[in-house]
C-alpha cells in the first residue's frame, strides 16, 4: 500500500519560465509556463521518480525539509 507524504518544492522563477526542485530528492525537477504548470509537473515528476526506485527496490526517501518565512524590513 502506497502512503502519501508531503515535501517541500522550491519553485524559482527563471527567464521565461519556472523550475522546480525538492531539496530531499536530488536530480528531480520540472519546469512550466506557470506556476501552476511547474507544481503539476514536478508532482509528475516525482511519482515517476519514486516508481524508479520501487522498481529498483530502493527506499523513496524520507521528506525532512522544513519551509518556513522571515519577516525583514525592506
Amino acid at each position: 500500500m502506497k502512503t502519501t507524504k508531503e515535501y517541500a518544492v522550491i519553485i524559482e522563477k527563471a527567464a521565461n519560465n519556472y523550475a522546480a526542485y525538492c531539496p530531499d530528492v536530488p536530480g528531480c525537477i520540472a519546469t512550466g509556463k506557470t506556476v501552476e504548470e511547474v507544481q503539476k509537473n514536478f508532482q509528475e515528476a516525482l511519482e515517476f521518480d519514486f516508481e524508479g526506485l520501487r522498481i529498483d527496490g530502493e527506499a523513496i526517501p524520507e521528506p525532512t525539509t522544513l519551509v518556513g518565512h522571515v519577516a525583514v524590513a525592506a
